[in-house]
C-alpha cells in the first residue's frame, strides 16, 4: 500500500498506541496522525496524554481518545478494552515498556514481574483482543516494539532483553498465521533510542552509543516497513551491526559485547 490515503484504508480508521504520550509512543502517534487516522493513546500520566492529544486535533484535525492506566496491572488491560470497545481499531501499536539496567540481583523480584505485565502480558491481551477483529475483518496491522536486545542475552538488562525476545517470536508467528487474513505484523527492534527514559535513566553521556536514533527516525522506518517485513532493525549501523552480531560471530561473544556496551553506557549505575 503506497501513501497516506491507501494506508488509513488498510490500517484505519483507528490506531491505538500504548505507551503513547512522549518519545516513541508520541511519535507513533504524529506519524499516525500525518496519515489522518483517528488516535486512541495509552499511557499512565493523564497530563502528558491530554497535551500530545490537544495538539494533534489542532495541528491534523483528526479525533484523540486518550486513557490514562496503569498496564502493569490487570485492571488497566481491561479498562483499556472497556475504553476503545466502541472504536474501529485498524492499527495497533504496543510501545509500553518497562526496563531495568543494572546487576539481576539488585532489583527486587516485583520490579522484573511488573516489567512482564507491561511488555509481555499486556502486549498479549492486546494484540490477542484486536488482532482476532483484524482478522475477521479482513485487513489491519500490528507494530510491536522490541530491541536489539532481544537477539541474545544481554547482562545488565537481563529480564528486559527475554521480555523484548517473547515478543519478536510473537510478533513473527503471528505474522505468519494472520498474513492470509490480511493482518500484517511486524517487530521493531531498534538499539538505543534517545526518549525521555533514556536521557534521564543514568547512562553515561559519554558513553558509546553511535547507534543512537532519533524517535521519529525510528517510527518513520518502522511505519515504511509494515506490510514489507517481519522484523525491522533502524538505522544503518545497527543493522550491520544486527548482521554481524547474528551471522559472524559466535553467540557466547556476542552476549559479552552487549554487556561490555552495557557496563560502559551506565558506567556509574552498574558498579
Amino acid at each position: 500500500m503506497n501513501g497516506s490515503g491507501s494506508f488509513l484504508q488498510k490500517y484505519g480508521p483507528w490506531a491505538l498506541v500504548a505507551g503513547g504520550s512522549e518519545g516513541l509512543g508520541g511519535a507513533f502517534a504524529e506519524e499516525l496522525a500525518r496519515k489522518k487516522l483517528n488516535l486512541a493513546l495509552v499511557a499512565r500520566r493523564p497530563g502528558p496524554l491530554e497535551e500530545l492529544a490537544a495538539t494533534l486535533r489542532s495541528a491534523h484535525g483528526i479525533q484523540v481518545r486518550t486513557l490514562a492506566t496503569d498496564l502493569s496491572e490487570r485492571a488497566g488491560l481491561a479498562a483499556v478494552e472497556r475504553a476503545i470497545a466502541d472504536l474501529e481499531i485498524g492499527l495497533l501499536v504496543c510501545n509500553a515498556a518497562l526496563a531495568y539496567t543494572g546487576v539481576f540481583l539488585t532489583a527486587p523480584l516485583s520490579e522484573y514481574q511488573r516489567m512482564i505485565e507491561v511488555n509481555c502480558a499486556s502486549t498479549l491481551g492486546l494484540v490477542y483482543s484486536l488482532g482476532g477483529k483484524m482478522t475477521a475483518r479482513g485487513h489491519g496491522g500490528v507494530i510491536v516494539m522490541s530491541s536489539l536486545a532481544a537477539f541474545q542475552g544481554s547482562p545488565m538488562v537481563a529480564a528486559y532483553g527475554a521480555t523484548k525476545a517473547f515478543l519478536v517470536t510473537l510478533a513473527e508467528a503471528l505474522a505468519d498465521e494472520w498474513k492470509a487474513q490480511g493482518v500484517d505484523v511486524m517487530a521493531c527492534c531498534p538499539a538505543v533510542v534517545k526518549t525521555p527514559a533514556f536521557l534521564t535513566d543514568g547512562h553515561n553521556p559519554n558513553g558509546p552509543t553511535p547507534m543512537s536514533m532519533e524517535p521519529g527516525d525510528v517510527v518513520r522506518e518502522a511505519v515504511s516497513a509494515l506490510g514489507k517485513k517481519r522484523i525491522v532493525v533502524p538505522g544503518a549501523m545497527s543493522k550491520l551491526a544486527h548482521f554481524m552480531m547474528g551471522r559472524l560471530m559466535p553467540r557466547n561473544t556476542v552476549v559479552t559485547i552487549m554487556g561490555r556496551s552495557t557496563r560502559a553506557m551506565y558506567s556509574e549505575k552498574v558498579k
